[in-house]
């Protein structure tokens, strides 16, 4: 990005927890510049930072831990707006010469907020206000100079402010839609407390994306794995743009891949967009490897090598390339790196390092700073069509990881024809689009059923549907009686090999969203 683009910026340090990345997004969504680093970064690097103000996120742990996590308490003299959330509050007064202690009674869940006295970080706030409350210690003893300016039933201390030093606590989470005004507490903080402007605007971002692939790439040439999502289509489109018939793009079937999908990607990026795409059927190689695999990392890490074996001959056949594109995402980048302290790897992601260090190529990665929904509004900004802009997120190892137990053909087969009557009936019922992910699974196990008066011992199909914003949490999806009627008739009947089908009603986290 340029520096134009990041003269406004709030810095957030994680401490563990898992709404670390709803602030960043509300931030974002305020038109602010924000990114998440480890609480653990050294202070010379907060100072290089030049944040407008920073945000202390929640955590797990408890202060009154001699080993949780902590920040360089000179932060707190660099004259920027510090605002800390939950377990970024406790740690504040524990820094600065307060006392945190043990709760009798852990506060958890919606609470009502009374405000006591006047403060920028609330204004407009309506007194009474619900907010969202997770916390077992409280602060008995407030640092110098500090005030209390909010309470709840169970909080007498529920926000507090340094008004002279800008800095502030909350002991509730404004960034989860249960604080119906948590938005406008952040926007407070954001423009009233850190006096930040407007810089992150998606027009303006399109046209300095462009500006820095440019810069950054010159006339050399540039290789993408296109895979017809929403993350690399966008990429596509956007370094086309820039660099036009220097980009090459290419598309490797691995015989993964649900009903349509390559037919579809060759006809929108060949015909509409004049990309330059060269379409490989590998899918025989992938599935003789994948051949008696059961072990679902085995599978990626398969699948993953395979990919790297194929794409870097067929590169290597289509000419000289200088840059590799991905379309990594943020989240994948958080997800992937283990901060070393209170976060840890969730998962490792497909997108993130490998491929380039073998094949000697650089990274272009023009989405590393993104989320999942400011990639939409990106490709919107660029004219693409909904169709690819609203598509729902499909792994990079295909329906490897939905078919559980052993890869053939016949499986791949049963799950593609049941997987098509779930998008189509979803379709059908105008949810597609309320959807992050909706999609069959293929369970290792049969049961037994009864058809046309005839025993019969078959496959049973799990359906996933899920609603979230950017994949890091998951509900599963209240869908009608009727649908999941629908989708069991169907596929019972129309799918040689099932006769059964189930509804998976785990949210994200614990669960996560693929079953593998």
């Amino acid at each position: 990005m340029t520096d134009r683009l990041h003269e406004q910026k709030v810095l957030i340090l994680d401490f563990g927890s898992q709404y670390t990345q709803n602030i960043a997004r509300k931030v974002r969504e305020c038109q602010v510049y924000c990114e998440i680093h480890p609480c653990t970064i050294p202070l010379d690097k907060i100072v290089e930072f030049n944040a407008k103000g920073i945000i202390l996120s929640g955590g797990p742990a408890s202060v009154l831990d001699p080993s949780s996590p902590l920040c360089d308490p000179k932060l707190f003299e660099l004259e920027v707006p510090v605002l800390g959330i939950c377990y970024g509050m406790q740690l504040i007064t524990q820094l600065l010469g307060g006392k945190v202690n043990p709760s009798d009674h852990r506060e958890f869940g919606r609470a009502e907020l009374m405000l006591k006295e006047f403060s920028h970080l609330f204004e407009g706030v309506r007194n009474n206000s619900i907010v969202w409350m997770s916390h077992g210690d409280r602060i008995s003893k407030l640092p110098n100079d500090f005030k209390s300016i909010a309470f709840t039933g169970n909080s007498p201390l529920a926000a507090i402010e340094n008004p002279i030093a800008k800095i502030y606590g909350l002991q509730f989470h404004p960034e989860v839609v249960h604080t119906l005004e948590g938005e406008k507490i952040l926007k407070n903080f954001l423009f009233k407390i850190c006096e930040c402007s407007t810089n992150w605007k998606m027009e303006s971002l399109v046209e300095f994306m462009i500006e820095n692939i440019r810069q950054q790439v010159g006339n050399e040439k540039v290789i993408c794995g296109l895979s017809g999502g929403v993350d690399s289509s966008v990429a596509a489109v956007l370094i086309h743009k820039a660099i036009g018939d220097n980009l090459y793009c290419m598309f490797i079937d691995n015989g993964l891949l649900r009903t349509g999908e390559k037919e579809k990607v060759e006809k929108t990026f060949r015909d509409n967009f004049n990309i330059n795409l060269d379409v490989l059927d590998a899918s025989d190689k992938f599935l003789n490897k994948l051949a008696g695999i059961t072990d679902p990392e085995q599978k990626r890490k398969s699948i993953g090598n395979t990919f790297i074996e194929v794409f870097e001959e067929e590169a290597k056949r289509l000419g000289n390339f200088t840059f590799l594109a991905q379309g990594t995402l943020y989240p994948d980048v958080i997800e992937s790196v283990s901060f070393k302290g209170p976060s840890a790897v969730i998962k490792s992601h497909h997108n993130v390092g490998g491929l380039p260090e073998k094949m000697n190529l650089k990274l272009l990665e023009p989405f590393r700073e993104l989320f999942k929904d400011e990639v939409r509004k990106l490709g919107k900004e660029m004219d693409i069509s909904d169709e690819i802009i609203n598509r729902q997120p499909f792994p990079g190892p295909g329906l490897a990881i939905r078919i559980l137990g052993n890869i053939t053909r016949d499986r791949l087969d049963i799950l593609r024809a049941a997987d098509k009557i779930i998008l189509e009936e979803i379709k059908k019922a105008g949810l597609y689009n309320d959807l992050w992910q909706s999609f069959a699974v293929l369970l290792p196990v049969k049961t037994v059923g009864v058809m046309g008066d005839s025993r019969t011992y078959e496959n049973v199909i799990a359906i996933r549907a899920v609603t979230s914003t950017d994949g890091m949490t998951a509900d599963w999806a209240h869908l009608p009686y009727e649908l999941l009627g629908t989708f069991s008739n169907r596929i019972i009947n129309e799918v040689h090999g099932v006769n059964r089908v189930v509804y998976d009603i785990s949210s994200k986290p614990p669960g996560t969203i693929e079953w593998e």
